[in-house]
């Protein structure tokens, strides 16, 4: 990416004439067409940058890409890493936080350069994603948002996350209920089991991100600031669902605007499985996308899917008969588990 004249100008000077794959941003480039002419700018992108007369027109029939520019946008669109909840989190007032305020910009502004905007930082935290995550193993952990800091499917989500965090990476939804839980309880990996039960005992103070979310942010950066060696996780939620923030125990968020695409990405990176608690309609769709993609795939390449509460995915919504079915005689059979408790899923993935 360039973003200076000066940057253009000495990459010039060394003789660079083939433009291919280059990205440039923001830049006055009325005096430069002479300079440009003689480069072959096939898949070049100009983004927001000002063209002397017919020159944009000239640009785009040579093969380059020319868009308007990204606005105003809250979000840096070429970031290189992942957030964390001290940058989404910048300041005490959440009405005033990065995290809100870009809430607040994807619902109100809708012309071609916020749209932009958001393309471009969802494809550069992909970018960052990819380079996070080489080298690790990642399990899912998906689950009801809706659960409270406190109720017994909370503790179960913290002690799942704090089971499978010895040995692989826990990457959950990044909000709150039990994907907060199970990014609290891989925080606290390295810690005994009674202190994951007292950090749930001590957030149960403020079982809500309603009605403050301040309050409910407060307690949890109390207790993740007491984890002297935090665990590693990931959290990747969505300011589709800006209305529920994330949640601070991530170590690493990839934060995007389209959730369809977070979806997607979500159950993609989880190489290591996928645990499924008991929740509504969001994690009854996360079993059968994951299920969609195991069904049509080579059963080395297959990731194994636990569904955690017999009862409740046979009775109260019983999606595992039609999984069971589904995955009947293709190579997804023998990877798919239904189990009881938190402890029967982390032995098998752990396994």
């Amino acid at each position: 990416m360039i973003e200076s004249l000066t940057e253009l100008d000495r990459r010039l000077a060394l003789g660079a004439r083939r433009l291919t794959g280059w990205r440039l941003t923001g830049l006055d480039l009325t005096g430069h067409r002479d300079a440009l002419r003689v480069c072959d700018t096939t898949r070049t992108t100009f983004v927001g940058c000002s063209f002397a007369p017919g020159q944009a027109a000239e640009l785009a029939a040579h093969g380059a890409l020319v868009l308007p520019g990204v606005g105003t946008a809250p979000v840096d669109t070429g970031r290189d890493t992942l957030y964390t909840a001290d940058d989404l989190y910048d300041t005490a007032a959440y009405a005033a936080t990065l995290d809100a305020r870009t809430y607040a910009w994807c619902q109100s502004e809708h012309a071609a350069e916020a749209v932009l905007a958001r393309v471009l930082h969802d494809q550069a935290i992909d970018d960052a994603l990819a380079r996070w995550r080489d080298g690790r193993r990642l399990v899912g952990v998906m689950g009801g948002h809706a659960a409270q800091r406190g109720e017994s499917g909370y503790h179960d989500a913290a002690r799942l996350g704090w089971l499978l965090g010895h040995r692989l990476v826990v990457a959950t939804g990044g909000g709150p209920g039990a994907m907060e839980a199970a990014n609290l309880g891989a925080r606290m990996s390295g810690c005994a089991a009674a202190e994951v039960g007292e950090a749930v005992t001590e957030l149960a103070a403020v079982p809500s991100f309603r009605p403050s979310v301040e309050s409910w942010v407060a307690v949890a950066r109390r207790v993740a600031g007491v984890v002297p060696e935090p665990g590693v996780s990931l959290g990747v939620p969505t300011w589709h669902y800006g209305h529920e923030p994330p949640n601070v125990f991530a170590t690493a968020i990839a934060k995007y605007f389209r959730n369809a695409l977070r979806e997607a990405i979500l159950l993609e990176v989880c190489d290591a499985g996928i645990v499924f608690l008991p929740g509504a309609g969001g994690t009854v769709q996360e079993i059968f996308q994951d299920a969609c993609e195991n069904y049509y795939a080579e059963e080395h390449s297959v990731a194994p899917m636990v569904l955690v509460g017999r009862e409740y995915w046979t009775q109260t919504l019983p999606a595992w008969p039609l999984l069971r079915a589904l995955a009947r005689g293709r190579p997804m059979e023998p990877h798919i588990h239904l189990v009881d408790t938190v402890e029967d899923a982390a032995g098998l993935l752990q396994g």
